[in-house]
């Protein structure tokens, strides 16, 4: 879709429209009803994670929900331990894992915030060992700080042996560096999961920090962030508050893996926290959105954590056809995994594994909502039962996504196009115009162009509200005596924003025949017809469909001069979903 932008009388007066748009806050729905509505969610979420800790037969479990910043529900079921019988509890301490790399990459940042670090520092320079390594290639990239947060260092896959080395001591981390790293890829190529590339994040830590990893990740970010239920050495809690981690042979027989102490691959997977802790970082992450004016945190600038839940490196794309046709692509940000599917737009998580443990977190940044979930049974990361829950409350219609309120520069830009449409003049145009806006079609086209639409929609009222696309793009309608038109405009990137795209669309009202084409295509689709985008009304019409799961449709109903009915249904403008 195409757009747009008007100039003001005074430059000056320009330039300062322009500052407010850029620092333009985006307007949430969030008030009250909306919260309510998720709510009528909780109790069928609840459900599905009890579904999942009897299926998977896990010892205890807690899980939670986080909006706006709070933790909303919070639920456990079974045991923290099967000796005392002790419940789960929202304060029960489970070892997280492998999402204890988001809090390594955390610190990075911060490092390279304070200016002690830079993400671009090859390797070496903060483990002098890497000197004398041996690159798959010639040609190999140099390894640096950034290849290791995102996972393409070119290092081998290594779960299965990494998930053993976490209380491995210090000194063995420094004698494997020194024997040397096998490649697998060729660094800076693409995506392998390394734990031991994030011990390595953990070594860069301490060097730039000047203290130990475990000393610098507590006083400098769990502690900041109220995390005080939450160490990387798992004896540092109470006894009474760990979850014992335990394995299942045969589907029957329980026994109890020992706990690793904090070392040398601590800074891969070694935090233990609780439910109301780890509530407290989903909310941190999310409150990095949107951009905005508001004053910032000193544990982590908002920028940065936006810049861990980029994608950084691609991973891959798949599509299933179960429970309903889905594409999902994603990859790897820093320390955290970014994907996003038909649903939604940006999905933010990781999972963490280890031998007597499973958890997930997962997170959508522009809808403002959070989960997460940890077992005490091995690899028993629940992230299906987490998508399944974000479709229930995908389900109650009250999940959407912010929405950017139109900048000031955009609701005078349509202004000045409703007073050319009820006045028109050609200076008016040329005023508003971007250089190439009457390069592309002159004035007596656009002229012509815009009194053909009008003979089609009669007299018109008063503009809408601008609906933006970003700060510079957006479109409205004006109702008209025989239907509506909508306009789109974008703005050039000038100084003061000019028009560079214009375009008016008349929008029909639907004859009775036309309409019963409509309600009887969207009936056959299982959808119901909320919105007219387009058409004559009498041979064509288009409709927006909403249809099951929040998912939006558009149907386009036609009449032939023989009498003759089709319709033809695809996915909506903007949506990412077919229907």
């Amino acid at each position: 879709m195409k757009r747009l932008f008007v100039a003001t009388a005074a430059c000056a007066a320009c330039l300062t429209s322009v500052a407010v748009a850029q620092t333009a806050r985006f307007q949430d729905d969030r008030g009250i009803a909306r919260i309510d509505k998720l709510r009528t969610a909780f109790p069928e979420i609840e459900k599905v994670f009890e579904r999942y800790h009897t299926q998977r037969r896990t010892p205890g479990s807690a899980w939670g929900i986080i909006i706006d910043g709070q933790l909303m529900y919070v639920k456990t079921f079974g045991v923290r331990e099967k000796k005392s019988n002790d419940p789960a509890t929202p304060d029960t301490a489970f070892r997280i894992a492998s999402m204890t790399k988001s809090f390594t990459a955390a610190a990075v940042l911060k490092l390279r915030d304070e200016g002690k670090l830079s993400l671009d520092d090859k390797l070496e320079k903060w483990i002098p060992a890497f000197k004398n390594y041996k690159y798959p290639t010639s040609d190999s990239d140099v390894l640096t700080v950034r290849h290791i947060l995102s996972h393409s260092a070119g290092f081998p896959e290594d779960n299965p042996w990494g998930d053993r080395q976490m209380g491995e001591p210090l000194n063995s981390l420094d004698q494997w560096i020194r024997k040397g790293i096998p490649f697998s890829t060729t660094p800076g190529t693409t995506y392998e999961y390394s734990n031991y590339g994030f011990a390595l994040a953990g070594e860069v830590v301490a060097r730039a920090s000047g203290m130990p990893y475990r000393q610098y990740l507590e006083s400098k970010i769990l502690k900041p962030l109220g995390m005080n239920a939450s160490s990387l050495e798992p004896e540092a809690l109470p006894a009474n508050v760990r979850a014992t981690g335990y394995g299942l042979r045969g589907n029957e027989e329980y026994f109890e893996i020992p706990s690793l102490k904090h070392g040398s691959f601590g800074a891969m997977g070694g935090l233990v926290t609780t439910a109301n802790d780890l509530a407290k970082w989903i909310a941190f992450q999310l409150d990095a959105f949107p951009p905005r004016d508001d004053k910032d945190s000193p544990v982590l600038s908002r920028a940065s954590r936006r810049e861990m839940q980029k994608l950084w490196r691609t991973g891959n794309f798949a599509v299933d056809r179960e429970p309903r046709l889905r594409a999902t692509s994603g990859g790897y940000g820093y320390g955290l995994g970014v994907s996003q599917d038909c649903r939604f737009g940006h999905i933010v998580g990781h999972g963490g594994g280890l031998p007597g443990f499973g958890s997930y977190m997962m997170w959508l940044p522009e809808y403002g909502v959070g989960m997460i979930a940890m077992t005490n049974l091995t690899y028993s990361g629940p992230s299906q039962a987490l998508s399944e829950a974000f479709d229930v409350l995908l389900r109650t219609g009250a999940l959407q996504p912010r929405v950017l309120p139109p900048a000031p520069v955009l609701t005078s830009t349509r202004n000045a196009i409703a007073d050319l449409w009820n006045n028109w003049d050609d200076k008016k145009l040329e005023k508003i115009a971007a250089n190439n806006l009457l390069m592309d079609l002159s004035v007596a086209d656009r002229r012509e162009d815009m009194e053909t639409v009008r003979k089609q929609v009669g007299t018109c009222r008063t503009p809408s509200e601008v609906v933006p696309e970003n700060l510079l793009r957006g479109a409205f309608r004006m109702g008209c005596e025989k239907g509506e038109v909508e306009v789109v405009f974008t703005l050039a990137p000038t100084n003061p924003p000019t028009i560079q795209f214009l375009n008016f669309r008349p929008i029909v009202m639907p004859t009775a025949a036309m309409k019963a084409v409509l309600d009887q295509g969207a009936s056959k689709a299982g959808c119901q017809l909320t919105k007219l985008l387009g058409g004559d009304g009498t041979r064509v019409s288009v409709g927006l469909l909403e249809c099951a799961a929040g998912q939006q449709a558009m149907l386009t109903a036609q009449i032939d001069a023989n009498g003759k009915e089709t319709t033809q249904l695809r996915r909506a403008p903007g949506a990412r979903c077919a229907p």
